[in-house]
């Protein structure tokens, strides 16, 4: 189970770790938007450090509107376990996405009053 953490807009936040071809990894924060109906969403600058295999683009829509996305073959570890999962990058991504699609292998778990987030 991952302990997550509410932001000052109530954000809900996790931290996992992202994994380059090379094996290094580097722990990052990301947030749950339950908007983003797949895996992960990352800035395209950012992703070019990592070397995972080009996969292709598609058309996305987000909140700031409609863009190209690049999908990328990326690699993730959430409490010790790996993931391989596709890797939208594009331009101007503020901060990391976590999709919906972690959702339907795992249970979320939101109670802003107790102060309890945990994805597990």
């Amino acid at each position: 189970m991952i302990q997550g953490w509410f932001g000052s807009y109530d954000e809900l936040f996790f931290e996992i770790e992202l994994i380059a071809e090379d094996g290094s990894d580097l722990p990052v924060e990301v947030i749950l938007d339950t908007g983003f109906s797949d895996w992960l969403v990352i800035d395209k600058q950012d992703v070019e450090a990592f070397d995972w295999e080009y996969l292709g683009e598609r058309n996305m829509l987000l909140a700031q509107g409609e863009g190209i996305f690049d999908i990328y073959a990326g690699k993730v570890r959430i409490e010790g376990q790996e993931f391989d999962i596709p890797v939208y990058a594009g331009e101007s991504v503020s901060e990391i996405l976590f999709g919906r699609q972690w959702l339907k292998t795992r249970r979320l778990v939101v109670d802003m009053s107790s102060g309890i987030l945990t994805l597990g």
